[in-house]
């Protein structure tokens, strides 16, 4: 990498970037010009019986002026076997039988009796950017906010001297500076605020062998679980265990950044043991840089912001943001230690969100139910704890993997007794959740909500202010490309287009001396591509009275959750690598459950 121009790497990504950009836009011309002058595609998709009647999408059928559909050629095939003489319209007459000879019976062999079966009739699918119903506007702002992140990574990247790796190299440690129980301690330490930081149980083991083997200790077993943690460290003639019970506290975003440089001067062997346990000690101890009363009102703008990405009408946004004050305050007013009252939380607000939005929709107000009962809801929504799952799954962790599907799953059945309760409570029927858009504020609103939800993140959950523009970048990507995802590929993949877009910025961004690490960008982008909304509407229909939606919805949940975390791996795999003092991606690092 060189220190005034811009790296091959860096390059090529925002090279991609603009081709990306470029083939999108031609795609949407090319789209836009098959429907409405503003729509990409038909303006209302047309229903299945009006695609099946359609002569142009029968596969398989032959045109004709007289063609009959299958119930009146069975209609007529029955009145040719009971009467000879009378002649259906539509269809050709039977032959007349010679005078005096006897009248022709119908049998099965018979082929005058026999009635052609009608032609097959298959609906051609149509594509998906014709049925999306994602507007052109919104199309070309989503290749243009895609351009515009391509443009900063490459200005950054020519700015100068920006990464870590550029930094004057502290001395390392020598090799067997610490004893066994000296290297155990800050093993142990170390594994369990990285867990306490969101880290997947693969990264957490591979980093702690990592700073074992670089402290010149080859003898070590390390055993990560989402709520244990067992290392063992061999010495000459001792054998050190230690077991720590861990994942009981999530971190502040503030406090995942300076653990996360902890573990990069760990890995780098810059660093001793009792530093490193002092620093950890201190990142855990340290005060949020906001108030309480600030804090509660970025979660306000919080969930204004998910409202307006929703597409939520002037009433939704007032409801969220009132809602997301008092929720926002709730998290605030309650011990994060006392697990007993973390386990209830979800409840209780799922509740009183409940029964606020349906009291307003019974009143007569005009409210929707989907936008403001999700939005105050969406940190508790268990998306990234899932879509780790999915990913811990599929690299065989089985054990973490099948734990967080359990706690995601239970996450969601709290979510949704909350919302089942208060449905029962007020009278309103539990079906009502679904999604509706009102759109009052055009296509540039879910852009404007997406930098109000970006500082919201920024301020409830306390991350550095110089991470504001990197969070920022990350969450455009990540929605930019969502939307071209769910104009070509449709909405249950859309979340894979997102998650393959942001892995890669993200872990650039960890690069740079100002940048945040991939776990605190990660986080608001997960809450952003919202896979958990559709299975708590999923779960709360599956409770309810009616469950015929239930199981497609939660289907196309558990299809956004793989995609989602195969996104990931391959951004992962396809993102910028190399040495980096705070956060390495050689193994699959994403585990938030917010």
């Amino acid at each position: 990498m060189t220190r005034n121009g811009a790296s091959p790497r860096a390059g090529r990504l925002a090279a991609a970037a603009a081709a990306f950009a470029v083939l999108a836009l031609g795609w949407c011309a090319a789209a836009s010009a098959q429907g409405t002058p503003g729509q990409i595609g038909p303006t209302e998709p047309p229903t299945k019986t009006s695609r099946a009647a359609s002569p142009t999408q029968q596969i398989g059928s032959t045109p004709g002026p007289s063609t009959a559909t299958p119930t009146s050629a069975r209609t007529e095939t029955a009145a040719a076997s009971t009467s000879e003489s009378s002649t259906p319209t539509g269809t050709a007459s039977p032959t007349t039988a010679p005078t005096g000879s006897p009248a022709p019976t119908a049998s099965p062999t018979s082929p005058t009796a026999t009635a052609t079966p009608a032609p097959v009739q298959r609906v051609a699918t149509r594509p998906a950017v014709q049925d999306s119903g994602i507007s052109l506007a919104t199309a070309l702002l989503a290749v243009a906010a895609l351009a515009l992140a391509g443009l900063v990574i490459w200005l950054v990247q020519r700015s100068g001297p920006g990464s870590m790796e550029q930094e004057t190299a502290r001395p390392r440690r020598p090799a067997g500076a610490d004893s066994p129980a000296q290297t155990t301690s800050l093993l142990v330490t170390l594994g369990e605020a990285m867990i306490d930081s969101g880290y997947g149980v693969t990264q957490v083991q591979a980093t702690l062998a990592r700073v074992a083997a670089v402290g010149g200790v080859e003898d070590v077993e390390v055993v990560v679980l989402p709520m244990a943690l067992f290392v063992s460290v061999g010495g000459s003639t001792t054998l050190e265990t230690a077991v720590a019970a861990v994942g009981r506290a999530a971190l502040r975003l503030d406090q995942v950044d300076a653990v996360s440089r902890v573990v990069g001067s760990a890995e780098a062997g810059t660093i001793g043991s009792a530093d490193a346990l002092a620093e950890l000690r201190r990142a855990r101890a340290q005060p949020p840089p906001y108030g309480p009363g600030l804090r509660t009102l970025g979660y306000a703008a919080f969930s204004v912001g998910v409202a307006l990405v929703l597409q939520g009408s002037i009433a939704d946004l007032l409801v969220a943001g009132v809602l997301g004050v008092v929720v926002g305050a709730l998290q605030l007013a309650v011990p994060r230690p006392v697990l007993a009252y973390q386990a209830m939380l979800p409840l209780l607000c799922a509740f009183l969100v409940a029964v606020t939005v349906f009291l307003l929709g019974r009143s007569g107000y005009d409210v929707g139910v989907f936008v403001p009962l999700v939005a105050p809801l969406v940190t508790f929504l268990p998306g990234a704890l899932l879509t780790t799952a999915v990913i811990e799954l599929s690299t065989g962790q089985m054990i973490s993997g099948a734990a967080r599907v359990a706690a995601g799953g239970m996450q969601l059945v709290l979510l949704a007794l909350g919302v089942v309760a208060g449905a029962q409570l007020v009278g309103v029927p539990v079906t009502a959740v679904d999604a509706t858009a009102g759109r009052p504020l055009g296509d540039a609103a879910p852009w404007v909500g997406v930098a109000l939800f970006g500082a919201g993140v920024v301020v409830h959950r306390c991350a550095r202010r110089s991470s504001v523009g990197w969070i920022l970048l990350v969450l455009y990507v990540a929605y930019g490309a969502q939307i071209l995802g769910g104009l070509f590929l449709g909405g249950v993949l859309s979340a894979f287009v997102g998650a393959l877009a942001m892995t890669p910025v993200a872990s650039w961004a960890a690069r740079r001396r100002t940048g945040p690490p991939t776990q605190v960008s990660f986080l608001p982008a997960f809450w952003l591509l919202v896979p958990g909304a559709l299975g708590l509407v999923g779960v709360t229909q599956l409770l309810g009275e009616d469950r015929s939606d239930a199981a497609a919805t939660l289907l196309a949940t558990g299809t956004t959750m793989i995609g989602v975390s195969f996104g990931v791996l391959v951004g992962l795999a396809v993102g910028p690598r190399g040495p980096d003092p705070r956060v390495r991606v050689d193994e699959p690092e994403v585990g938030l459950e917010g």
